[in-house]
């Protein structure tokens, strides 16, 4: 029998070719829909969208007394209120608001004085109240393509009503062990026996990535044998490893079945350990042959195969750690606890680790999905200030952070969906948001907290958007603007406009509610700039003190009834089934830092921002108008 000479191919350039090959052929994560419930390390195959809100009523966040805020106001310590039975309720923690009821005080504030309580300190609206869509508002996208869920997502996805889940369907892979001279474990080997122990390892190796083994019997080196096994294996199974028999021996006939089922690509790859290594396929059905000594058969699986069952599994397979990072602003915490708080973790313009603390609210379960990190904060620790070095324990790999896009600004949909493209475009990108308002965005880019920020603010004198902020805060430049969109912003009513309202100067007619966004959100500039054309103060918008963070939590606030009208995106309320009234169109834009503009990150995030497919997701929303 003539035998052919291995190949001596670069690892790089055939593991890339590899890929490209089987991606060419279809290789791609099959799917399956399963119950949330039973969904925990699985991979979304698609973005997870939240049906309702959560909470889907409001409650009270504390044990005390729900009433209306206006009939505490003037309440002083030297002055107390005096409430009569009638015009408070009695509530527990969790308890739905009664009817007329707009704020919560503290049982600790509540003074009984016969039936009646005094109060020594005014209520403002909607304090103490898990107010509805708090932690996630119906149409939000929970998770995007390509993530793993959680046990903290399960939650979220129960809270927002999700109850299946379409996930990567685990691929099969068939483990093939081959030899006259291997046999199953024993504890009496006879001499020359050879104990088979590489498919166990393999079998682990491969349910740590998230696939299932099939380890088939052992198979002689006898052609027809194992070419036999190899058509069957192929047949049953996702994707083929077939174990020894992969050299040039005498007996070593992996590289003819692999060639008699499919094709084979490199027969011997420039590692050592792990040369005598076959890539080939069947389709789109990757087969691998690995050499017998095991921990050349591990440096193969390693380096080789990973990659292939991270498209199949849709997993980016990388481990955790613990790391040193600077704290983006103060964290403050009280002295009785030691306490755990969630965190995002990105990189600096110097490339020093920043951890920005998420909300430490109890309900809300999203921060968890959000976050890459948790911060232990000791006992009898104060907290700390901002710029101070913590240790932060990664709930994602550290090779995820060192690749995270750092976005903080101005909430929109859009960006979420920029993510969702980028995830399905490549598994690897990782981008952290953060809704803080556009001004949150301007001095999180002066800090170096971020590499990009969304902004849209309003400059009230000439009209035009964003221009003057950067020239004001930026006087020596070092950022760049890039064009987002445009899109409409206007008067958020329910539907059917039952209160009647035409203009934002109806909002200060009696009986109407308004919910806000807050401060430093562009949003709130422009509330704040049609109050003065309006010739109105922040005293003629009841609840113009309630604050949001993004347009879909005050579109869930209008379509719950608990507030009449709110400003926001015409996406927004389109999502709600809320009537809109225009009032202005706008520019949201991204801010730069100069030093991030070329990095690899915010070119791919730009170049889906700018993509036909963008263009179409946010035709489908609708209120946007994208630039030439």
């Amino acid at each position: 029998m003539k035998y052919e000479y291995l190949t001596n191919e670069d690892l790089a350039v055939a593991v890339e070719s590899y890929i490209a090959v089987l991606k060419s052929g279809g290789l791609a994560p099959k799917t399956e829909t399963v119950p949330v419930a039973e969904a925990a390390g699985r991979i979304t195959a698609h973005a997870v969208y939240a049906h309702i809100c959560a909470p889907h009523y409001n409650a009270s966040a504390m044990d005390g007394i729900a009433l209306m805020a206006s009939v505490t106001f003037g309440a002083t310590e030297t002055t107390p209120v005096r409430l009569t039975e009638d015009q408070f309720i009695q509530v527990d923690t969790g308890d739905p608001m009664p009817e007329i009821t707009d704020a919560v005080v503290m049982i600790e504030d509540v003074i009984r004085d016969g039936d009646d309580v005094l109060l020594y300190t005014a209520a403002v609206p909607w304090q103490h109240v898990r107010q509805i869509g708090e932690d996630v508002c119906a149409g939000d996208m929970i998770l995007p393509s390509y993530t793993e869920i959680t046990p903290a997502a399960l939650g979220a996805m129960l809270a927002g009503g999700v109850l299946e889940v379409d996930v990567v369907k685990a691929p099969v892979v068939g483990i093939i062990p081959t030899g006259d001279e291997i046999v199953p474990p024993c504890t009496d080997p006879a001499p020359g026996d050879i104990i088979e122990f590489n498919s166990t390892i393999f079998s682990g190796i491969l349910q740590s990535w998230g696939a299932v083994p099939r380890v088939y019997p052992i198979v002689k080196d006898i052609k027809e044998d194992i070419i036999s096994a190899m058509e069957k294996a192929v047949a049953e199974c996702d994707a083929v490893l077939i174990n020894a028999g992969s050299s040039a021996g005498r007996d070593d006939y992996s590289s003819l079945a692999v060639s008699t089922v499919g094709r084979v690509l490199y027969h011997g790859i420039a590692i050592k350990p792990g040369k005598p290594a076959i890539l080939g396929y069947a389709d789109a059905k990757p087969i691998l042959g690995v050499p017998g000594y095991p921990v050349s058969g591990i440096i193969v699986l390693d380096q080789i195969f990973r990659p292939v069952v991270e498209i199949m599994t849709g997993r980016n397979l990388h481990r955790q750690t613990v790391i040193k990072a600077s704290l983006g602003r103060v964290m403050l915490s009280p002295l009785k606890y030691r306490e755990f708080v969630r965190a995002r973790v990105g990189l600096d313009e110097n490339g020093n680790y920043i951890a920005t603390p998420l909300n430490r609210g109890a309900g809300v379960v999203t921060s968890f999905v959000k976050a890459d990190g948790i911060i232990d904060i000791p006992q009898d620790c104060e907290g700390y200030e901002a710029g101070d070095t913590v240790d932060v324990t990664l709930l994602r790999p550290k090779a995820d952070i060192d690749n995270t896009l750092t976005i903080i600004g101005s909430h929109d949909p859009l960006i979420d969906e920029v993510i969702d493209v980028l995830k399905i475009e490549n598994i690897d990108s990782v981008v952290s948001s953060s809704h803080v308002g556009s001004m949150g965005a301007i001095m999180a880019i002066k800090r170096g907290e971020a590499q990009m920020g969304a902004i849209h603010l309003l400059d009230e004198e000439t009209g035009g958007y964003n221009d003057s902020y950067i020239a004001k805060y930026f006087p020596n430049g070092g950022v760049k603007l890039e064009k987002g969109v445009k899109r409409v912003q206007g008067i958020m009513v329910a539907k059917g406009n039952p209160k009647n309202i035409r203009s934002f100067a109806d909002l200060k007619k009696e009986g109407i509610s308004y919910v806000n966004r807050q401060k430093g959100a562009g949003t709130r500039i422009l509330c704040d700039f049609l109050l003065k054309q309006n010739g109105m103060s922040p005293s003629d918008l009841y609840g113009y003190e309630r604050e949001e963070f993004t347009h879909t939590s005050v579109a869930a606030q209008i379509a719950s009834g608990t507030a009449d009208a709110g400003l926001g995106i015409y996406s927004a309320a389109k999502t709600y089934d809320l009537d809109f009234i225009p009032v202005c169109n706008e520019e949201y834009d991204f801010l730069i830092d100069e030093k991030a503009f070329s990095d690899e990150k915010v070119q791919k995030f730009l170049s889906v921002l700018h993509s036909d497919e963008i263009k179409e997701r946010l035709k489908r929303m609708g209120g946007y108008e994208t630039w030439d």
